[in-house]
């Protein structure tokens, strides 16, 4: 049998300062040690996970005493469940974080130069600000190693639990957290959950096992909007019709807050959505939202900012960067559901959105037509072939472009066909500021960045959004 190599520990190690992704960064012999689970200020035990020549990686084993900036997390669930890392950070030291992480990335990353970059726009909710939480439903429970050995210790043996409802367990996949509280989503969201936990157990009904592929209930998600309209939208295993109506009608019963109630049968081994049918029981299908005075209608697989509040102020950062004077022909890439375009239609000429989701692109075509726009275009597809020749003909070329693409940047052959657009202005808003910044290396041939500003989306967490501004720089020195 091959022998576990014995675990290295760093013992008393001060926690200097935060490093990506939310770990924290110490120094030991020379050495930089990425850490999870300390902040700056923390004196602490490390156990090394990964030991290379010149840094290491570990967790926080064992706390000598705690920074000054720490504080009690609110929720009991802080550390166990997947979000919301950042709890024990007061939320304005969070900011002083994401604003460090935002410069770090665009000045290592991008190596080009940079104007001032201003304050980080925070929020002003921080509990409660989701309008999409969703919920998974298992027979697998986690439990941490340390209540297992008291358990044991204390005699007692660790019940199979039936199922419960809640979040995945920070890596385990097929484990949930039962959670009696998350403070993600206004009430009655908690109140929702737990209604559908109790009615499976009451019936007998089956929790899902994601291991085995058996049982009916799987994940429930709860959309909600501030005009105060609720979605649910429940994925069982197999369909059993009296059960679903008795649930349903359940639902409907106790919670009149629901404006529209659906159901999908997903009998695959993944839970991913996009090829499944949910089925309305009650309502229209949909739920609407309101940005300034834009309505979007949200559709149970829509695309939409999970923060309804603070994407008003990320929208309105990027049409004040657009700089728009109504003449200008805006291309929206990556454009999803059409929003940011539509938020800036008023000041446009034209808003072609183009967007590889073609589901997204119909929603985009919706959304446009609920708020009486008609110089509007959305096509579906890969943006380095749709944007060609015969496109610009009939479309024209862009004036400003506007993107927004996914944790991973642009593919670097769009940055190429951004190039070769030359539009005077380009707007980049990113979720990651280390693929932003490698993206405006590459922009730097022919753009000059001039504006910056990281707007806060996700209080508590470790994630955060960046508007960059950029300007031709030919027609900057013209």
């Amino acid at each position: 049998m091959r022998k576990s190599k014995p675990a290295i520990i760093l013992e008393k190690v001060l926690i200097e300062d935060y490093a990506a992704e939310g770990k924290s960064l110490a120094r030991v012999d020379g050495k930089v040690i990425f850490v999870e689970g300390a902040v700056p200020g923390d004196v602490v035990d490390i156990q090394l996970q990964k030991n290379k020549t010149d840094w290491a990686d570990g967790f926080a084993k064992k706390f000598h005493s705690y920074s000054e900036n720490r504080v009690q997390p609110f929720c009991s669930h802080f550390g166990v469940c997947g979000g919301c890392q950042w709890q024990m950070l007061p939320y304005a030291q969070q900011l002083v974080y994401k604003q460090k992480q935002v410069v770090d990335n665009l000045t290592r990353i991008a190596k080009i130069p940079l104007p001032p970059i201003p304050a980080i726009l925070g929020a002003k909710q921080t509990e409660g600000y989701r309008n999409k939480v969703e919920y998974t439903f298992a027979t697998e429970i986690y439990m941490s190693f340390e209540a297992f050995r008291e358990m044991k210790a204390s005699g007692v043996e660790p019940v199979k639990s039936p199922g419960d409802g809640g979040f995945h367990a920070r890596g385990f996949f097929e484990k949930i957290v039962p959670i009696d509280t998350c403070y993600l989503q206004e009430e009655p969201t908690n109140l929702m959950r737990k209604a559908v936990v109790q009615f499976a157990l009451d019936n007998k009904m089956p929790f899902y096992n994601i291991k085995q592929h058996q049982g009916w209930l799987r994940n429930m998600f709860v959309r909600n909007t501030t005009k105060g309209e609720w979605m649910i939208n429940l994925i069982l295993g197999y369909e059993d019709e009296a059960k679903r109506k008795a649930l349903l009608d359940l639902l409907l019963k106790q919670f009149p807050q629901i404006t529209t109630l659906l159901y999908t049968i997903n009998t695959k081994r993944n839970d991913s959505m996009q090829d499944l049918d949910p089925q309305v029981y009650y309502g229209n299908g949909y739920i609407t939202e309101k940005l300034e005075k834009f309505e979007f209608k949200i559709s149970p697989k829509s695309f939409f900012q999970t923060n309804s509040k603070q994407a008003e102020v990320l929208y309105q950062v990027t049409r004040d960067f657009a700089e728009l004077t109504g003449k200008e022909i805006v291309y929206d890439l990556y454009c999803g559901t059409g929003s940011i375009g539509i938020f800036c239609s008023e000041q446009a000429k034209k808003i072609i959105g183009v967007e590889f989701v073609a589901e997204a692109i119909e929603d985009a075509k919706l959304n446009a037509a609920l708020n009486g726009l008609t110089e509007t275009a959305f096509f579906a597809g890969d943006v380095i072939k749709v944007c060609d020749d015969a496109f610009f003909e009939t479309h024209g070329k862009p004036d400003v472009i506007i993107t927004d693409p996914p944790r991973a940047g642009m593919h670097e052959k769009l940055v190429q066909k951004l190039l070769e657009m030359e539009a005077p202005t380009i707007v980049y808003v990113s979720c990651n500021p280390a693929t932003q910044a490698r993206d405006l290396a590459l922009l730097h041939a022919k753009y000059t960045v001039t504006k910056i500003q990281p707007v806060d989306m996700f209080p508590h967490t470790l994630h955060i959004e960046n508007v960059v501004q950029l300007k031709r720089t030919d027609l900057l020195n013209g």
